[in-house]
Order: structure tokens, then C-alpha cells, then sequence
């Protein structure tokens, strides 16, 4: 069972991604459906997916939800809630949660002008919310972020959390702290898992080599494990500094040290069972 637990579709024509905010954003500014990231799975040797959000939209996660219904590859989605709506509870339980539909929620905490933000109370009420109804929180934090993320995972030990991209390490600047003793006090909550993923996007795109990225995705290894770390590719934004079996061979040398059994769970056991997912 091989699941990539991280990838991203957008249709363009249905609306913008408010983060494609310059020039930069152009090699991928273009739609992205199921027929594109299909043949990279099957390339690649990967069974599953889960499908992650790229806008604050319900109608985004409406659309996602629905590629995962039909026949394919999507075995769950992580959708777009507001965590600060009093009537959040209502609002999952009108949508298809658990395997091959909703199985987890994010938001772009790292665009929230309050460093503080997920320490907020209604921000931890929600958050509630999401564990009463079995869901992940996928955490889209840079370091700036990483205090409040780990005060949050502290107080509601009753939800799993994912931390996207590694909380986001300057790659490109070579900062190592305070990312790594972040890391290390995080990985101390039994609650939170990692992903192995997005590292090429934070180093320099064009000139990026993997001694410069390794250091931090063994850190990630030494402080997590096998057992609470995921394989994301993170398709198609990786694709800004790398192709997809670039970003799958760092991968691989990074855990290259492991045994069969971890490394089937980086790339993939964990992702099932952290999601509740799992491929044919």
C-alpha cells in the first residue's frame, strides 16, 4: 500500500488561487484535474492519494469531495472549514466523512496576520469540533507559527494533527533554528504526525542540491519515526523546483537508512492509518 498524502488540484476557470499572487506562480498557473495526476501516481508506483485544499473555499472542497467519489485514486480529501463558525458541527455533518470523503480540515494559518492565531478560543472550539467528528487538522504553519501550533496539539490531545511541508523550514536561507527545536518539542505530543514534504519549495528553485535538504528531512525522521511520518509529493507545486521523481528519490534517500517495514510505512501505512485510509 503506497499512498502520496499530499497532492493538489485547481480548476482555474472556477476561480483563483489567491496565493498565486506573481510571476513566480506562473508554471503553475494552469488547471489541474484528476487526468493530470493519475498517470504521475501510476509512473511513480503509488496506489492512493489524499487530495489536500489550496483556497479558503467550500465550494473547492465540494469539488475535491466529488473527484473522490468517482473511481480513481483518491482515497480521502482535506477540505477547507472555518474553524470560527458556532455552526461548524452542522456543517460537516452535512458533508461524506471518514474513507474516500472528508478525512481532514486545513487552513492557511501561515497568511494569518496573528502569529497567535491557533491559540485562539474559537479557534480551539473548532478545533474540538473536528475531533468530535473524527477528523484530522492538517497544519499549514511556518516557524513563525510553530509555538502556537504546538500549544494547540498540547491542549486537544483527543485530535490528530498533520504537520504540512515540515512547518516550513528556511531552506533556502540555511536557518536551522529555532525550526529544529521546534520540531523536537513537537514530535514530543503522541497526537501529531509529520509530512515529509514541500522541502524543495522552501530551498533556492533553481539551484536547490539535496545535501542542502537531507539534514532537515532526517531531523524529521529522528524526531517523528517511520510510524508518524508521511510521503508527500506535493504535486503539482513541487513542480516550481522539482519533478515529481526528484522530490521522490530525496525522499528516498532520506529514509534510505530504513528497514522495508519502516519505509513502507513513510510511503504510505502511515498516511493509512493517520487518515483512515487506505488503497486497494
Amino acid at each position: 500500500m503506497r499512498i502520496d498524502a499530499h497532492h493538489h488540484l485547481w480548476d482555474l476557470t472556477r476561480r483563483d488561487q489567491p496565493w498565486m499572487d506573481g510571476p513566480w506562480a506562473d508554471p503553475v498557473r494552469r488547471s489541474y484535474t484528476l487526468a493530470d495526476l493519475a498517470p504521475q501516481l501510476s509512473a511513480h508506483g503509488f496506489d492512493g492519494t489524499v487530495l489536500v485544499q489550496s483556497s479558503a473555499s467550500y465550494e473547492e472542497t465540494a469539488e475535491l469531495l466529488a473527484v473522490a467519489a468517482g473511481d480513481g485514486p483518491v482515497r480521502g480529501v482535506v477540505g477547507w472549514a472555518d474553524l470560527t463558525d458556532p455552526g461548524l458541527a452542522d456543517v460537516l455533518a452535512a458533508l461524506p466523512l471518514g474513507p474516500g470523503g472528508l478525512v481532514g480540515i486545513r487552513h492557511q494559518v501561515q497568511d494569518e496576520p496573528d502569529p497567535g492565531w491557533l491559540t485562539r478560543p474559537e479557534v480551539l472550539r473548532g478545533l474540538g469540533v473536528l475531533a468530535d467528528a473524527g477528523l484530522v487538522y492538517d497544519l499549514l504553519v511556518t516557524p513563525r507559527e510553530l509555538p502556537a501550533a504546538r500549544a494547540a496539539v498540547r491542549a486537544l490531545p483527543g485530535l490528530s494533527f498533520v504537520l504540512d511541508h515540515a512547518g516550513k523550514p528556511a531552506v533556502a536561507r540555511g536557518d536551522w533554528q529555532p525550526w529544529a527545536d521546534e520540531i523536537t518539542a513537537l514530535a514530543r505530543h503522541p497526537n501529531l504526525a509529520c509530512k515529509l514534504s514541500g522541502l524543495v519549495t522552501e530551498a533556492d528553485w533553481s539551484a536547490w542540491r539535496p545535501q542542502q535538504i537531507l539534514p532537515y528531512a532526517r531531523h524529521l525522521l529522528d524526531a517523528f519515526g517511520p510510524g508518524r511520518l508521511l510521503f508527500g509529493s506535493d504535486w503539482p507545486v513541487c513542480t516550481l523546483a522539482a519533478d515529481y521523481e526528484d522530490v521522490l528519490a530525496l525522499a528516498e534517500s532520506a529514509t534510505g537508512r530504513l528497514g522495508p517495514a519502516e519505509r513502507a510505512a513513510v510511503f504510505g501505512e502511515t498516511a493509512g492509518r493517520v487518515y483512515g485510509v487506505a488503497a486497494p
